[in-house]
């Protein structure tokens, strides 16, 4: 049992999981879902020496351990300690760049309920530190994944306040962001987009 840190139960069926073949995403036939993809980019950048990025761990803390044998012990309880921000983070060519993955099974949008304010304020503060922020998000239907930059989000997010959508339109994406072509090795390259997004923010 995990628990967020106000006391409620979490509820594992509303949060992604881990999937079992059968039930990822299908990239065609790569049949992996996003996070498993980018997992696969930072090894493989790591191990050529191209950029040192890794997924955030959940802060949690643990409340209760069961010893089912003396080899193993289990998690029984546990809550979410503080709010996570992003899910990955790291170094590129001296920059420092963090980021969130989404995947959306939205044609026309990105719902801008995938987000919550502490991710907003944090994209923000990156940028204020003049760090690369950004999205890496996937359009499931259309297979297609975009670099989009956090200043982008936040006006997006800003505006839903003052009247404005509750989403941001695929065609804005598709526009503004930058395109991440599948590779081999890795599948999805995405590095390649990001060095147009720093490019474009030092202009």
């Amino acid at each position: 049992m995990i628990r967020y840190p106000n006391g409620n139960i979490f509820n594992s069926s509303l949060t992604p999981q881990k999937t079992t073949i059968k039930n990822e995403v299908n990239y065609g036939s790569r049949g992996m879902t996003l996070e498993y993809v980018i997992n696969l980019a930072n090894e493989y950048y790591l191990n050529t020496n191209t950029a040192v990025i890794h997924k955030k761990p959940t802060p949690i803390n643990i409340v209760n351990v069961a010893y089912p044998n003396r080899a193993a012990a289990k998690i029984t309880e546990a809550y979410f300690s503080k709010a996570s921000t992003t899910d990955y983070n790291g170094i590129y060519q001296g920059y420092y760049l963090d980021f969130d993955a989404k995947e959306t099974k939205n044609k026309t949008a990105l719902p801008l309920s995938n987000f919550h304010q502490h991710q907003i304020d944090h994209l923000n503060a990156i940028l204020q530190q003049g760090g690369i922020g950004f999205i890496l998000v996937r359009f499931i239907i259309q297979d297609e994944i975009y670099v989009y930059p956090a200043n982008q989000l936040i006006t997006f997010w800003q505006a839903q306040f003052n009247g404005g959508r509750k989403s941001i339109p695929y065609d804005n994406i598709k526009r503004i962001g930058y395109r991440v072509s599948y590779g081999i090795n890795p599948t999805v390259p995405y590095l390649s987009a990001v060095k147009n997004l720093i490019t474009a923010t030092n202009k």
